[in-house]
């Protein structure tokens, strides 16, 4: 999810925390929990701050280590002893539980994405993206001022947050039902599918659609329940060729090429140097295709530029490899 609903969980958990007896009735911990619900509804995101070095070490590395396995159990560990040294008395042990429970939403409500996460580490590397949620949803959002909006009126906070809580699962529920009519829906349009991913958008109704056949790679869009068909590409798989491999030890592929589950390449032969380019296919936008890996090399195969991130328009990705190319 987004930073700003990643925030409102934090305050959500914090008052379904005020549920818990013991925290109700200490003041000091329930003011503790509350720093703990917030700290931990954000802590995993930390890595954002990888976009500060490059875009490649962003992509290889954002939702990966920090939403792993041990990293759920000790991010509240680590944001507990903090809390605990201002407030000494309280309950450590409720103080970590429900900052344990913030952590652990987080990552929950992040598999939901077509972004996903690697939430499975150190036991695979996997990405793990269910594809029903769009990254803000803005449901989700709504429903959280809501659940604010209610505290002022003087609603009960943990009784308040449980009702909109009970609402997201049902509007999960919803949005899964809706995932499976487009796969059956797909299954019917197109012959021999092999995987299906689907990428919510803003709009309730509307989805795109990246999808893997026999013989072709599909990118479509459902509006309405009714599944259309924008663009087909040849699939093409890495050929064995000097180019491709050293192509892809640059940083920028590897990082683009451990991430993106379906796109396509292409290899352009120029007076004195060539340009291999990777683009992934679930993120078309206005009939361009914005998350790409791009990288020039000499004639002797050396790296000369290379770029990955989310570009918008041809001119600016030229533009990003001459600079990498001067710097």
């Amino acid at each position: 999810m987004d930073t700003g609903t990643h925030i409102l969980m934090g305050v959500a958990l914090g008052s379904i925390a005020t549920l818990d007896p013991t925290v109700a009735y200490d003041p000091y911990l329930s003011h503790a929990v509350l720093i703990g619900t917030l700290a931990g509804s954000q802590a995993p995101d930390i890595d954002t701050i990888l976009k500060l070095r490059n875009n490649a070490k962003y992509i290889r590395n954002h939702r990966g280590i920090t939403h792993s396995l041990p990293a759920v159990w000790l991010w509240p560990l680590l944001i507990t002893g903090i809390i605990v040294f201002f407030y000494p008395y309280v309950s450590i042990f409720h103080l970590w539980l429900w900052t344990f429970i913030a952590v652990a939403v987080h990552v929950f409500v992040d598999i939901f994405n077509a972004y996903g996460t690697q939430a499975l580490r150190p036991f695979t590397k996997k990405w793990i993206a269910l594809g029903v949620i769009n990254t803000f949803d803005p449901v989700i959002f709504a429903l959280h001022l809501t659940g604010i909006g209610l505290l002022f009126l003087g609603v009960h906070p943990g009784y308040a947050f449980l009702a909109i809580y009970a609402i997201i699962v049902v509007y999960y529920i919803i949005r899964f039902r809706q995932k499976a009519q487009i796969k059956q829906a797909v299954h019917e349009k197109i012959p021999n599918v092999e995987r299906i991913i689907t990428v919510p958008t803003f709009r309730f109704r509307e989805w795109h659609l990246a999808i893997t056949a026999k013989d072709y790679f599909y990118v479509g869009r459902v509006k309405n329940g009714r599944v259309h068909i924008l663009d087909q590409f040849k699939k093409r798989p890495l050929p064995d060729d000097p180019i491709i491999e050293a192509a892809k030890k640059d940083e920028n592929v590897a990082a683009f090429l451990s991430f993106s589950p379906v796109y396509r390449w292409e290899l352009h032969e120029y007076n004195d140097h060539y340009e291999v380019r990777f683009t992934d296919l679930r993120y078309r936008s206005k009939g361009y295709y914005p998350f790409v890996a791009a990288v020039q090399l000499d004639r002797d195969f050396n790296i000369v530029s290379s770029y990955t991130g989310w570009i918008f328009s041809e001119g600016k990705l030229r533009k990003k490899l001459n600079l990498m190319a001067n710097g």
